[in-house]
This record gives C-alpha cells, structure tokens and sequence, in this order.
C-alpha cells in the first residue's frame, strides 16, 4: 500500500496579520510614520506586551492592541471628503512655521455644520498637495491605499486648473506647453552636483478662457511635480498670479472658499477607477466655485451739466 503524500505541515514563524504601524494608522491613531515613532517610543502593548520592533505584526481581530493603555477597537470607516483650499493655507497635518493648515478647515464647527452634532470625524490625511499661493480642489480622507494610488503620477488621473499669469503669451509658447517643455526636476532653483536636474514634461491640455493683459488659462494635466504649472509658465517667460484647481479626477470643484463635503458612493467609486488608470467622465456644467468671476466692468464717469444762471 503506497503512501499518501504527507500534509505540509504550517509554519509557526509564518508572519501572521499586519504591521502594527498599519493598524494604528487604519485605526486612526496617526500616520504611518508617525505610528512607527509611537510604537519605537514604548507606547503600544500588543497582549500584555509592550512592543517597540517596527516589523512586529498583530490581527486586530484576535490580539488586544493598546497605545497609552486604551484599547484599539479596529479600522475606522473611511471617510472621503472634497475641501476647497484657500490661498494661504498649508497642505499639511501641522506646520513648523505656525501658518495655518487644511486640517484646520476641518475644524469642530465646521465638522457640526457639516457632518452633524454628534458624528465623530475620523484622522483624516491631505491626498497630494497644492502649495501655499495655490487654492481649489483638495481631497482628503483615512484610506490610505487609495490615498497612494492617486498619488501615483502614473495613474494618470487628470487634474485640472485655472492658471492666472502675467503678461500674454504667445499662440507658439502655449502650443510648446501643450507638447511637453523641459522644467526643473524638485524644488524651484534647486541646483544638484553643480548641473540643473531637467525633466520633460508630458503633454497638457491647454486652453486660454480670459484674455487681456493678465490672461487666464484652464490647464488639465495627468502629472504633478512639484510646483510644475509655475515652472511650466516661467519656462516660456510668464510668472503665474494665481492658480486654483478646479478638477480631480471625475470631481469637479462645487463647494465655497475655505467650505468641505463628503464624498458620495459614486463619486468614491470614479475615484478608485481613476486610480486604476480607467477613463472617467467630468461634469460637462461647472458649478460656480468652478467657475472665473466675471470681471467687473469699470465704472462710468458721469459728465454734470453746468448750468450757468441768466441775469433778468
């Protein structure tokens, strides 16, 4: 009578769960990183151990996770929301400099106004950035896969923006833009090894929406090195004013300045397909937030009649 194969028998070394720094980060605790420092720091006790190893792993399902002695009660729903930046805000958690940041925006009363008296927002993150000069469009939420996906520049997610710059270009500069130009890679004037790190950029859709002496353009693009719309136009000799996004993917921009709301199921939906390098359709409507101002018309000089009094 032959053998029969014999069962593998399981590894008990086998890495089981996730990476504690995951599950504080699911559970809301703080970031990932900021996680790791908790967890280096002594703070977390996973069954009655305290656990500072980075690699350590644990399934909030079964083992008892504690930081700072309260109890973990697993993974936070996530929670997607649309916030229109302003000029002058930060797209960070906190700011060594003291200038105010987006999370402030999501401050207390205006989570009552928006979410209710009585709901609970969860640790929410910045999805990308937009710079301090820069305003529009800023998504934020706790889940962090999709978080990373977005963020990816080759997902190709299409991002669109009103650009306000200085003196009017020509029709042969703006076909250059729309092609791909070369621009500096990292921070602006950033010299690396005493030679300039230059990239191309890929192709923009660019159309010019406001003419005159400052003109407006609507820039869409599926990549975003940092500060690029500015290195973009200083390339070609424009300085840009102002520049609000307006378009996220499928979202288009529909809340006021400084103003948030949450996503909908289908609007999450379109962003994980955007995310996963599918074609999504936009609003063909913008709303008003969207929208330029329509410039005000200069006032007109009003010309009084003298009149000159007859002697009888």
């Amino acid at each position: 009578m032959s053998k029969s194969p014999a069962e593998p028998t399981p590894n008990p070394e086998a890495p089981r769960g996730d990476r504690l720094q995951k599950i504080l980060a699911q559970a809301g605790i703080a970031s990932r990183r900021k996680a790791e420092e908790i967890i280096l720091e002594g703070r977390v006790i996973v069954n009655g151990t305290v656990v500072t190893e980075l690699g350590t792993r644990a399934d909030p399902a079964r083992d008892h996770i504690r930081v700072d002695g309260k109890l973990l009660h697993g993974p936070e729903p996530q929670r997607y929301f649309m916030v229109n930046k302003p000029r002058g805000y930060v797209t960070t958690t906190d700011d060594p400099e003291h200038r105010p940041t987006v999370m402030q925006l999501l401050g207390q009363d205006s989570q009552k106004k928006t979410i209710g008296e009585h709901s609970k927002m969860p640790r929410l993150y910045p999805v990308g950035r937009l710079d301090y000069l820069s305003e529009g469009l800023l998504l934020m939420t706790n889940d962090g896969e999709l978080a990373n996906r977005l963020s990816k520049a080759a997902a190709g997610v299409e991002k669109t923006y009103l650009v306000k710059v200085s003196g009017a270009p020509t029709a042969e500069a703006v076909e250059q833009l729309r092609r791909g130009i070369m621009i500096d890679r990292g921070r602006l004037n950033e010299v690396r090894g005493g030679r300039r790190d230059r990239v191309l950029t890929q192709p923009a859709k660019i159309e010019q929406v406001r003419r005159g002496d400052n003109p407006w353009f609507e820039v869409s693009l599926t990549e975003g090195r940092n500060r690029q719309l500015r290195k973009m136009f200083e390339e070609i000799g424009h300085h840009v004013e102002k520049i609000r996004r307006i378009g996220y993917g499928a979202l288009v921009l529909d809340v006021p300045p400084g103003a948030f709301r949450e996503l909908t199921t289908g609007e999450v939906q379109a962003l994980n397909r955007a995310a996963a390098g599918k074609k999504v359709e936009r609003k063909k409507t913008l709303p008003e937030a969207a929208q330029l101002k329509k410039p005000v018309p200069p006032k007109r000089k009003v010309h009084h009649k003298s009149t000159r009094r007859r002697d009888s």
